[in-house]
């Protein structure tokens, strides 16, 4: 079905032909392009460690068995976390002093997804640089496999969830008494992968007193769509209004984004949980703040009002860390629910972020999550997507909606963004998925769904000119 080379990793369905898919031959050739630049980069006075783990995927158990076997062949020093999350495996890679580490992950992607997110020694996502460089070497197939007598080894270590929760409990801004005071009951989503073993454990370490699971078999056979959006959380809100809880807590299969459910069902909005983050950390810490492009114009109000600056980055994890070291950020992430924060590790994390966001809202007199809602502003974010069809030029096509719209603002630093007074849309190609994303945000619902409808025929109508 597909194969997407990008800033988030190599990521494609399982299955196929090698080259169109992530086959097992795809896998290996790309672990193997990775490794050997590992090694080549790796301080030689010392056997070269990778950190590796997986989500709960059914084609995890594979695809890891594939990517230890080349690194052990490649004379890598493996540590393999198995069942784990992105954030702990990026925590782990640092703490371990690895050369870099490999997460076995398709996110938010459906069950037939696989990928391979590549990290450096320092526990992010490899630069654009040295990431263009593992796809070359891939496609030239230029590695070379050193004899019997240097083969690598495997370490199996599941410590590391529970070092994760100890590092979110040990952080200074972690108000586990106030968690405590509240005797919350909570209904936590964790469809169906490694959230099952770590954020009702986390819960549970923060004092929340009672928490019902839904989807906890870690068996990758998604009870629904695994993206965190509410079209997809009904099963949550219901069972949040039928176990009269407190509120709710959704992440998707790898951990990293994190959104929340009120006690009438409703949503908080993914939007704006780094919205009451940041608040949160803006009102202990003054400081700057970073989001995509894509994300809320509400983290910019809140950070002003809060004395500091916003800085809008290109989508992708790894161009928002970036932004984030440059501007020297106290909080950052992307709308879609990824809380990052510098002084715990560079890197997408809802484990940090269920911390804070409860440390916040227990520190709320009186009302719900959903009067908690209502200390933030109540814009409208209408996502939307159109699957591409091969060998449709992109750059063409937003080259013609450009021209069509000349005389508004326009930013064409990832994708095409158009503002409209106070509004604005943004369209660009997916890093995940062969398609085109299109965002809208507005005062008003209908106005926000209006402007991306008519981006949306815009697009249909210049593709066929």
């Amino acid at each position: 079905m597909a194969l997407i080379k990008s800033i988030s990793g190599i990521r494609g369905t399982i299955g196929g032909k090698p080259g169109e898919n992530l086959t097992p031959i795809d896998v290996v050739k790309f672990a193997a392009a990775y490794g050997s630049l590992i090694i080549e980069n790796a301080d030689k006075s010392a056997p070269v460690k990778i950190v590796i783990g997986r989500d709960g995927r059914i084609s995890g158990e594979l695809v890891s068995g594939l990517v230890v076997s080349t690194l052990v062949g490649l004379g890598i020093q493996v540590v393999d976390l198995g069942l784990s999350t992105t954030p702990t495996v990026e925590l782990a890679t640092k703490a371990e002093g690895a050369a870099g580490g490999i997460i076995i992950t398709a996110s938010h992607n459906p069950r037939e997804w696989n990928a391979l997110k590549l990290l450096n020694s320092e526990g992010e996502f490899i630069s654009g640089e040295l990431g263009a460089q593992v796809l070359e070497r891939a496609a030239n197939e230029s590695m070379t496999f050193p004899s019997v007598e240097k083969l690598g080894s495997v370490t199996r270590d599941d410590s590391w969830m529970q070092k994760h929760i100890d590092l979110v409990l040990d952080y200074p801004l972690t108000n586990k008494k106030a968690i405590e005071k509240k005797e919350w009951k909570v209904v936590v989503d964790c469809i169906n992968s490694t959230g099952a073993l770590i954020v009702p454990q986390l819960l549970s370490a923060l004092g929340v007193s009672e928490v019902i699971i839904l989807n906890g078999e870690v068996n990758g056979k998604f009870a629904h769509n695994p993206e965190p959006l509410p079209e997809h959380l009904t099963q949550l809100s219901n069972e949040v209004l039928k176990q009269n809880a407190h509120f709710g807590i959704a992440v998707d299969p790898d951990v990293d984004r994190l959104c929340f459910v009120c006690e009438d069902g409703s949503m908080f909005g993914e939007e704006y949980t780094l919205v009451a983050v940041a608040d949160y950390i803006l009102s202990k810490n003054a400081g700057n703040t970073v989001s995509n492009m894509s994300s809320t114009k509400a983290l910019k109000e809140i950070t002003l009002k809060r004395g500091g600056q916003y800085f809008p980055s290109a989508v992708g994890e790894v161009n928002v860390v970036q932004k984030m070291k440059d501007e020297q950020a106290v909080i950052g992430g992307e709308g879609n629910g990824g809380i990052i924060v510098p002084d715990f590790h560079y890197g997408r994390d809802a484990l940090i972020g269920i911390a804070l966001f409860l440390s916040h809202f227990a520190a709320q007199k009186k009302g719900g999550l959903k009067s908690f809602r209502s200390n933030y502003p109540d814009y409208f974010i209408s996502k939307n997507k159109i699957e591409l069809e091969r060998g449709l030029d992109v750059a063409q096509l937003f080259e013609k909606i450009k021209k069509k719209y000349k005389n508004n603002p326009i930013n064409t630093e990832d994708g095409l963004k158009i503002e409209f007074d106070t509004d604005w849309v943004h369209l660009r190609t997916s890093n995940t998925e062969p398609i085109i994303r299109i965002y809208a945000e507005s005062n008003f619902e209908t106005t926000a769904n209006n402007i991306a409808r008519k981006l949306m025929e815009d697009i249909r109508e210049c593709s066929t000119q």
